[in-house]
């Protein structure tokens, strides 16, 4: 949806001088510096803004530095070499320093000037290139927090929307109407609850109180924009923080359905306990700059939602191997039809889910193949995950570590030996046994 100006507060400028904030030129990208310096000496307005202001602020280390400017995109390129212009929608400026690039953006106004450079489609905002004042540009932006702008002119801090006492108070506010604001794009509730997530803030009461009400309109979103947004609340170092803010703020229902129908019916909490200690083990290897694939990553999220289908359908008579690929399939079709989940992930997430009945084999030739398996190690380290909700599968944790730490005869002499001891010991008994059907994946994690 296009911005409303009525939804958006009067900027009021309020420059806070270097001797009251935070802020050095050393802890500033040199590239960022660059770029400002150079746009101010062609004669234009530049300034950093955004989220490496707000972190700065907080004593923190930014990872992108963003410059705003009332330069347009081609001015900007006619004053650097390395400049690449980029977007359709948004139309900006990446000045190019080996990995580093620094995004440059023109302010934006709020209202269409009739030149056609802001376009509707279906109520969609797909273009909007009318560019204004820093004034139109502050106000425009989502929260009170990433609307500050770092001057190198007298190094002061220009406030127009109180981010600069929201920062000072770790406070999420929306600028503007909050349902409004929400409405236009639902996706930034979801950057509400991310960013409070980081930076360890509060949402602001007013900001939080439409999120529950409005939380089915990210259905409007696009797939493959909440497949992205998943992955920065995720992967981003805390995940915890934002799983718990996502129930929290009633989100949860709206991203990952199943799942949190899943967890509301599982009286025990094992699931939500597994799935805790999964996303706290995401964040230690975030925190260790260890990959994390997306594929795992889901595999944890959609595992309640895979439990509670299997054990429909094995509750139909369905047979055990037919009803996990059922269920892998229907969880995973069901899923993306809110999140883009792309191939490349989802089959290996069903993988890692089929393999867990596996483990419980001891037959030579299974075990074998199953150490083979290019998911292999994926799939024990998410049965180890599994203790979390259950210490039944303790057993095989136990045995597929001591099998990756054999030789592979000495792995078939334990395995043959095991054999040997299970025979000897069956060999009395004339009467036959009736099989104990080992618990379903679901059952064993509920």
């Amino acid at each position: 949806m296009p911005i409303n100006p009525h939804s958006l507060p009067q900027p009021i400028l309020r420059s806070i001088p270097r001797d009251q904030h935070t802020i050095s030129r050393r802890d500033i990208s040199p590239n960022a510096l660059r770029v400002l310096y150079r746009l101010r000496e062609g004669g234009f307005g530049a300034y950093l803004v955004g989220g490496a202001v707000r972190d700065l602020l907080l004593g923190l280390h930014p990872k992108d530095f963003d410059v705003a400017t009332d330069a347009t995109p081609e001015q900007v390129k006619q004053l650097f070499r390395n400049c690449r212009l980029i977007g359709r929608r948004f139309r900006l400026a990446h000045v190019v320093y080996g990995r580093e690039i620094i995004e440059v953006a023109t302010f934006r106004a709020n209202v269409d000037d009739g030149s056609g450079d802001r376009e509707l489609e279906d109520g969609r905002l797909v273009r909007d290139n009318v560019y204004g004042s820093i004034e139109d540009d502050a106000i425009r932006r989502d929260f009170t927090c990433n609307a500050l702008y770092y001057a190198i002119e007298d190094f002061s801090v220009r406030d127009y929307t109180g981010g600069f006492e929201d920062v000072q108070a770790r406070t999420m506010r929306l600028i503007g109407d909050p349902e409004t604001r929400y409405r236009e794009d639902p996706v930034r509730m979801l950057r509400a609850v991310r960013l409070a997530a980081k930076l360890g803030f509060s949402i602001e009461p007013a900001t939080a109180a439409p999120i529950p009400l409005l939380a089915s309109l990210l259905g409007e979103a696009a797939p493959a924009r909440l497949f992205e947004e998943m992955l920065k609340l995720f992967l981003s170092g805390h995940a915890v923080a934002s799983f718990e803010g996502l129930e929290a703020h009633g989100l949860l229902g709206a991203v990952l359905p199943e799942t949190a129908a899943a967890l509301r019916s599982n009286r025990s909490g094992a699931l939500r306990r597994m799935l805790l200690q999964g996303l706290s083990n995401t964040d230690a290897r975030v925190a260790a700059d260890e990959p994390v694939s997306p594929a795992f990553l889901f595999a944890l999220l959609l595992w309640p939602a895979y439990c509670r289908a299997l054990a429909g359908l094995q509750a139909q008579g369905m047979h055990a191997e037919e009803a996990q690929r059922r269920a892998a399939d229907r969880v995973t079709l069901h899923q993306v039809q809110t999140i883009a989940l792309p191939k490349r992930f989802s089959l290996p997430m069903q993988e890692i889910w089929l393999l867990q009945t596996r483990f419980a084999s001891r037959q030579r030739k299974r075990v074998f193949r199953l150490l083979t398996h290019p998911r292999f190690r994926a799939a024990y380290d998410f049965l180890v995950l599994r203790l979390a909700a259950s210490d039944s599968h303790a057993g095989d944790v136990e045995f597929w570590k001591q099998a990756q730490q054999s030789s592979g005869d000495e792995l078939s002499a334990s395995l043959e030996a095991a054999s040997a001891a299970g025979e000897a010991g069956d060999a009395p008994e004339r009467k036959r046994r009736r099989r104990r059907r080992r618990p379903s994946a679901a059952a064993s994690a509920e």
